[in-house]
């Protein structure tokens, strides 16, 4: 039932002496009851939760107050409505819902065991990002290798004369600007060189950042990619450090030095992608179904005459209609802007449940989306943490599927491409420096997908 103003204040003022009265180590303080259609926060009891919290609410236990609070339902994949609430995973919905709980109060179960002191605190997490197993599961069976501070290339400074100018349009200042040409060390099966008049180009989803703020900062996703040296990064929830330049530049330097890239601006957990080759134009489409991301584009002067347009793309989470409302916008952007004689892959975090959703049918537009799809050792295609959905995907057009080519690393062949689970791949000596624990750190949500492409440079 709503409550009074009175019951309100009365509700707040409790909140305040029982904190007081227990002693606790001053936590962050719980923001005023506010009037929204209903209470926003107040405090509950699981038996009473009926009777305490109004309509729309559930009562949930938030650890960080040592207490049961009102809360409301939200999409991980959006803001809540109060700038003093975050929307934080619920560990019953299987990633998929989360709730409205005071800032400060999402805090995953096993946080301070995962790299703790790294992850920069700069990022509020006001977005979920579409975290499996309610974003707080504790790490699998402790198989995680805790490797604080061993980020590889931790000592590799970034070219300060090189750093795109945080200000600048989209296309304009975020190529890093140095030359492509130059090589990783890692040997992952892959050289990126032209063959008898063909370029090998392998191409990553990755949506692998990890720890509290959706960044790549604690330094698995770091692995992850450098162990199987990509030439072409579609990249999701792009942040590190403070997200500067200097950072940014930094981050794309630790997975392949002297790589370019481009990175949308104005988003919270942005997209990009990171090449190998130059990127001669870039920028960001709008999607239209949320805010704090859109879709970030990139046209690259791959060998030969044809370019390759990459689209790096994060869907909602929150249901199958609003995929498919977004992959519509993206054909929609395609067709309007990329020649049909030019390359293109579509690809990153599409939150999807299954291949029979609709954002599949209307990608079917200009991408092929049907099967064999990228799987892991055991044959498992699925993506999510708990490897049980498609969430990502790497999809390109018919001119470009022609060319696709079985994943090679070290001994394993990987026919219709790669899913990367580092709890699963073996050997790992073949995709240094990945540890073992890396796909299941906290709040890993997805693994990397790759695949192979023999293009003709004629």
């Amino acid at each position: 039932m709503k409550k009074t103003l009175t019951s309100l204040l009365c509700a707040a003022v409790s909140l305040t002496l029982l904190s007081l009265a227990c002693g606790e180590g001053n936590p962050p303080q719980v923001p005023q009851p506010l009037e929204d259609g209903g209470v926003l926060w107040t405090e509950c009891s699981p038996e009473g939760a009926a009777e305490d919290c109004s309509q729309g609410e559930s009562c949930r236990f938030i650890a960080s107050y040592d207490r049961y609070l009102c809360v409301r339902a939200c999409d991980p994949q959006a803001a809540c409505e109060h700038p003093d609430a975050v929307c934080c995973p619920s560990a019953d919905t299987d990633g998929e819902g989360g709730s409205c709980v005071p800032n400060g109060g999402c805090a995953p179960a096993d946080a301070g065991t995962d790299d703790a002191g790294t992850d920069g605190g700069s990022t509020e997490e006001t977005d979920g990002g579409d975290p499996e197993d309610g974003g707080s599961t504790p790490d699998d069976g402790g198989t995680i290798e805790e490797d604080a501070g061993t980020e590889p290339d931790a000592g590799t400074e970034p070219d300060a004369g090189t750093e795109p100018d945080a200000g600048t349009e989209p296309d304009a200042g975020t190529d890093a600007g140095t030359d492509g040409g130059s090589e990783t060390d890692t040997d992952a099966g892959t050289d990126a060189g032209s063959d008898a008049g063909h370029t090998n180009i392998r191409v990553m989803a990755s949506n692998l950042s990890s720890g509290n703020y959706q960044s790549y900062d604690p330094g698995h996703g770091i692995r992850l990619i450098k162990g199987v040296d990509p030439d072409i990064v579609l990249m999701q929830e792009f942040n590190y450090g403070n997200d500067s330049a200097t950072d940014i530049r930094s981050l794309v330097d630790q997975i392949a030095p002297g790589f370019h890239y481009s990175r949308e601006t104005g988003a919270q957990i942005p997209n990009g992608v990171i090449s190998r080759w130059p990127i001669i134009e870039s920028g960001q489409w709008p999607d239209p179904r949320v805010s704090n991301r859109d879709f970030a584009w990139a046209r690259i002067d791959i060998p030969g005459p044809r370019d390759l347009w990459a689209v790096s793309v994060h869907l909602l989470t929150s249901s199958a209609g609003n995929r498919n409302g977004e992959a519509q916008a993206i054909v929609n952007e395609v067709r309007s802007q990329i020649p049909d004689d030019d390359y293109l892959i579509i690809g990153g975090d599409l939150n999807t449940d299954n291949f029979n959703e609709s954002c599949f049918a209307t990608f079917r537009q200009v991408v092929t989306t049907a099967g064999p799809h990228p799987a892991d050792h055991n044959g498992n295609t699925g993506t999510n943490r708990n490897r049980n959905k498609p969430y990502d995907q790497i999809l390109v057009d018919q001119d470009l599927r022609q060319y696709q080519q079985a994943v090679v690393i070290g001994s394993n062949t990987f026919p219709n491409g790669l899913v990367l689970d580092s709890r699963v791949y073996r050997p790992l000596s073949e995709i240094a420096p990945v540890q073992s624990g890396d796909s299941s750190a906290s709040n890993m949500q997805h693994m990397g997908v790759v695949k192979d492409f023999l293009v003709p440079n004629f």
